[in-house]
């Protein structure tokens, strides 16, 4: 005979008013969480009561109830119709729908108390971001719908932004198939057909980060932030008919460019704008690139401008702008720092001050008709021109000294054209920095920590000279010492061989070197530092000596350690075996290098040295790429891309590496200023080991 399934009896509900009510202390929230009361209380007053009261009768000391009732369950709810009570929007005896528990029932205060709250689901985002969408589509604003729900509009943004992920992948996310923060990332793009091409390669892959599915999605498009974009402005690359995908999930720094054809065409159509009003000026040509190689102006000529005095008006801005800055240090000289708007009042100042002393220059018109100009685009985004050189065959006819090495120092270097290509390199593999050489090829299988090819420690030794050459142009007591060092080895000791510091001073040539270098802090600084000694130089010999014994000894200082900058020299290169200088001269330059680095505490980190393909990772095997994510983030990051083929475990690297203050061992700087012991090691190697192929 079959037992009989017992029914259920579920609680009674009722009106009862809100001063019959009190707040049980079985209730087991406790702590504050989530929506606060006050934002309770207003959604009450919108919408009114969603959720009954779980009540319970209060009892007197005989058992007997008092007609009061206490609420376990919905405290919360309570408090909010308590503060509209005591705000007057609700009356006190209000009717409040409870869910009324029997007295004396075997299931606990605390137990109803615990379940309602333990019990709950939050919402799933995708019902969240549906419930959004309909609200929308029914005529709400985002606005409304964040103040609706007590959030920000930036949160509402969030959610209707899956509108752009197709509606195959919502399925997959809903079916439990890819995670929160993987569906989000799809929302970067509005292309239903590459978001689930893009699913279908990372689905098939154990590397299914969100990270992964950005790059994929913007592996064809440009960086807001990137120098081109900042030259030509986001207003008119839109008005351009160009498109920007944007990440409302993630810090994106403005965005990614899609449309790289549009804003090419839009840089260049602004550089020869720009090349056009210059040549307007008066001069007989104006090159322009997106950057010219470091040094492209060696073989040029120089006509000499002068300053353009400051007008009436422009004086009398200067005197104010100095004056108030004076009023503000003397105001807060006991303070130990500056109010926020005071520093940015300060700043603003000191710009503009910069503006007005930073004087350009002015011309003969006789000079201009054989002269020229480049123009280029800084790494700052802003247009670079450089005025005034004069190419070689308008250069007046004078005898020249030749020497039979070649060159001034004995080595010949490719002059450069006036065009955006890399100077040749005749010392090891004779193509320019762009081009791919048999020592730059690194087979694919071959996963070894082999030697670095000669090309690629050359340029980053040149980026370390040039970091180096700044530092050193900056400390005129560390300059003066190696100035004293080098002079005394070659008075007392005749010590032959190639020096870090050429003490004659011939500026040492960086023909080859990466395409990042010329836009870089050090070289700014240095273009910097030169066009202000130059612009105070007199004209002739005899005056320049009376305006050198003129100087202050500070100023003195700071001339002779920005003269000797030019012949810092830490490059490593590889000397024929039949030239005047040795291989073990060249390493016993670096060791020396090595010191005076260490002695500037040269950081190559803060120089703007960033690892990228192009510079470092694409030219290396996958062995030092992983290597150097190994160093940077640690082990559980390096394997996650170790199973990628080269040139994406190299642009994964490359995004990784950001920011991490990561650099290879040829940039470092080791030892102790005094610690003349330590060898000196590049990449692991040594130089003796990288020479040996």
């Amino acid at each position: 005979m079959a037992t009989a399934i017992p029914k259920i009896s579920l609680s009674s509900s009722r009106d009862i008013p809100f001063n019959r009510l009190v707040l049980s202390q079985s209730n087991v929230r406790r702590v504050k969480s989530g929506l606060s009361i006050e934002e309770l209380a207003r959604d009450i007053e919108r919408r009114g009561l969603l959720q009954s009261l779980n009540v319970r009768p209060v009892l007197d000391d005989a058992g007997v109830e008092t007609g009061s009732y206490e609420v376990p369950a919905g405290g919360r709810r309570f408090r909010a119709l308590e503060l509209l009570v005591k705000q007057k929007k609700l009356a006190k005896t209000a009717p409040v729908p409870c869910v009324v528990r029997e007295a004396g029932s075997a299931i606990l205060a605390e137990d109803d108390s615990l379940a309602e709250n333990v019990q709950r689901l939050a919402l799933h985002p995708l019902d969240q971001f549906r419930a959004f969408r309909d609200m929308l589509e029914k005529g709400m604003s985002e606005e409304e719908i964040a103040a609706a729900f007590f959030v920000t509009p930036a949160v509402v943004k969030q959610r209707l932004r899956l509108m752009t992920v197709s509606d195959k992948l919502l399925d997959v996310y809903e079916q439990d198939g890819m995670r929160l923060e993987q569906l989000m990332a799809f929302s970067i793009s509005d292309d239903h057909a590459r978001q689930e091409q893009v699913w279908e390669i990372v689905a098939q892959s154990h590397n299914r980060e969100s990270y992964v599915i950005r790059r994929m999605l913007t592996e064809k498009t440009v960086r807001a932030s990137d120098a081109r974009a900042r030259l030509v402005g986001l207003n008119a690359y839109l008005a351009a008919g160009g498109h920007v995908m944007r990440d409302l999930f993630e810090a994106d720094d403005g965005g990614w460019l899609q449309d790289p054809a549009i804003l090419d065409r839009l840089v260049m159509e602004k550089l020869h704008t720009a090349a056009e009003d210059i040549r307007a000026e008066g001069w007989k040509w104006v090159e322009t690139a997106l950057s010219f190689p470091w040094g492209h102006t060696r073989d040029f000529a120089e006509i000499d401008g002068t300053e353009v005095p400051l007008s009436d008006e422009e004086t009398t801005r200067l005197e104010a702008l100095r004056a108030e800055q004076e009023a503000i240090e003397a105001e807060y000289a006991q303070a130990d720092e500056y109010p926020d708007e005071v520093d940015a009042r300060l700043g603003e100042i000191e710009q503009a001050i910069l503006a007005l002393e930073e004087r350009p220059l002015a011309f003969d018109p006789a000079d201009m008709a054989r002269a020229g100009a480049f123009v280029s685009l800084a790494s700052d985004g802003t247009l670079q021109v450089e005025r005034g050189f004069v190419l070689p065959e308008d250069m007046p006819a004078e005898p020249e000294a030749v020497d039979d090495a070649g060159g001034a120092d004995g080595y010949d270097y490719a002059a450069y054209d006036g065009r955006d290509d890399r100077i040749a390199d005749d010392g090891g593999d004779g193509g320019g920095v762009g081009d791919t050489t048999a020592s730059d090829v690194e087979p694919e299988e071959e996963d070894g920590n082999k030697p670095l090819p000669e090309r690629l420690l050359t340029e980053l030794t040149a980026w370390r000279t040039l970091a180096l050459r700044d530092a050193f142009a900056s400390n005129p007591h560390i300059a003066l010492t190696e100035f004293l060092h080098t002079l005394v080895r070659d008075v007392y000791w005749q010590t032959p061989g190639a020096d870090c510091l050429e003490a004659y001073v011939r500026e040492i040539p960086l023909p080859v070197h990466s395409p990042d270098m010329p836009g870089s802090v050090a070289a700014h600084a240095l273009r910097q530092r030169n066009e202000g000694w130059k612009h105070d130089l007199p004209e002739d010999e005899d005056a320049l000596w009376r305006w050198i014994e003129g100087l202050d000894d500070t100023s003195r200082m700071a001339l002779l350690a920005h003269c000797l900058s030019f012949g810092v020299n830490a490059l490593y290169e590889r000397m024929p075996s039949y030239g005047a200088v040795s291989q073990r001269s060249v390493t016993d330059r670096l060791k020396r290098a090595d010191r005076l680095a260490s002695a500037l505490s040269l950081d190559l980190v803060e120089a703007g040295w960033q690892p990228t393909v192009e510079n470092y990772l694409g030219r290396v095997t996958k062995a030092r790429i992983l290597q150097a994510v190994r160093e940077a983030r640690g082990d559980e990051v390096a394997e996650r891309i170790a199973h990628l083929k080269k040139p994406d475990m190299a642009r994964e690297a490359e995004r990784l590496l950001e920011g991490s203050g990561w650099l290879p061992e040829a940039l470092r700087t080791i030892g102790r200023p005094d610690d003349t012991s330590a060898d000196m090691t590049v990449a692991g190697e040594g130089i003796e080991a990288i020479a040996a192929e």
